[in-house]
């Protein structure tokens, strides 16, 4: 499946708000996990009855609710029921080449973006879809597998780290995105080091190796610049916006998520800059090769174009050449051509062509 755009066939002519799963399919079944959670109490569990979920909508404490797997459409269209989310929002959660946004609605936050890592399998990032819907008192999560992104934010609920089990599902919610954006600024610094490095090289010597390096690393920044740049105007909009389920003292910590964001893209463009001055070295590079070696050619032709004019005239098949029976012509020919020969070369260096 292509990883800059994937195929929408099976939406092609549905009606809007039509739940489809696109993407690939990265679990067997959909999983959901449970933290329910106030400033002294913490429960954590698997959910396997879906109807069990009605009752959070009315307890006081705060509620993260994670699926894991998308595919599934009838239980996340269930869910959706459950807790009155429009059907525009559950057929952005199925779709995994959505592009990063926030919507509000009337009842809800609607929010979706990527989360990033490197495959070291295939050697290359993978985007994983991660959306979120903040009502009263949930906190909503889908994500496409299991994994260990969020482990931190579940620790520090589990320990009292911090602030977190005395606030709301807003901060909870900051919390995540938060998580997103460290992890964005981390994967540009491990891709920064090696970018740096090719930097260095190439100033020092030129290896074979070194475009296939370069033509990686931009399609990665490409890439990165592709899923991260939304999140921009996403953290714009929270800051700027007045949601009602963001207080305001969440809304100062927003601010600097948007720093964290700012400071991931600016990272991202100075890196694609750089790989493109790179790739205009080596370029360069390889053409002063080849003009150094054009030179030498054209020198080597440039001193034998007059010995073989020479040559050619002594190796014609004519009797009467006058310097043909003289006794010493022979060696005076290769004088000759030995001193048009060093001439040239003197005027070459002399012109500094050499």
């Amino acid at each position: 499946m292509a990883r800059f755009f994937k195929k929408r066939n099976q939406t092609k002519g549905a009606v809007p708000g039509t739940p489809v799963f696109i993407g690939q399919q990265k679990i067997e079944e959909t999983l959901i996990h449970i933290i329910d959670y106030d400033a002294e109490w913490l429960n954590e569990s698997d959910l396997l009855d879906l109807q069990a979920l009605a009752q959070y909508k009315t307890m006081e404490n705060v509620t993260w609710i994670n699926l894991y797997g998308l595919h599934d459409v009838e239980k996340i269209k269930t869910m959706g029921d459950i807790f009155e989310l429009h059907p525009l929002i559950i057929e952005d959660i199925v779709n995994t080449d959505q592009r990063p946004k926030i919507e509000e609605y009337e009842n809800c936050v609607f929010c979706i973006l990527k989360m990033l890592n490197f495959d070291q399998t295939n050697k290359m990032i993978v985007a994983e879809q991660l959306s979120l819907v903040l009502l009263d008192n949930v906190l909503l999560t889908f994500q496409e597998r299991p994994g260990d992104f969020f482990e931190p934010v579940r620790e520090r609920l589990r320990k009292k780290k911090g602030r977190i089990r005395t606030r709301g599902g807003d901060y909870l919610t900051y919390a995540l995105l938060d998580t997103v954006a460290d992890n964005y600024v981390i994967l540009i610094e491990k891709l920064g080091e090696q970018i740096e490095e090719i930097e260095t090289g190439i100033l020092d010597q030129i290896t074979a190796d070194m475009l296939e390096n370069i033509k990686f690393f931009k399609r990665e920044m490409i890439y990165v610049r592709k899923n991260l740049r939304p999140v921009k105007e996403l953290v714009q909009y929270l800051n700027k916006a007045e949601i009602k389920y963001f207080d305001e003292q969440t809304k100062f910590f927003l601010k600097d998520l948007q720093d964290l964001i700012y400071q991931a893209n600016d990272a991202t463009d100075t890196y694609h800059d750089l790989l493109s001055n790179q790739l205009n070295i080596y370029q360069t590079h390889i053409s002063n090769r080849m003009n150094d070696v054009m030179k030498v050619l054209t020198i080597f032709a440039a001193i034998f174009i007059p010995l073989t004019f020479i040559a050619g005239i002594y190796g014609t098949n004519f009797e009467y050449l006058p310097e043909l029976k003289y006794r010493y012509a022979y060696f005076i020919f290769w004088g000759v051509m030995i001193v048009i020969a060093g001439g040239m070369l003197g005027f070459f260096r002399h012109k500094k062509w050499l």
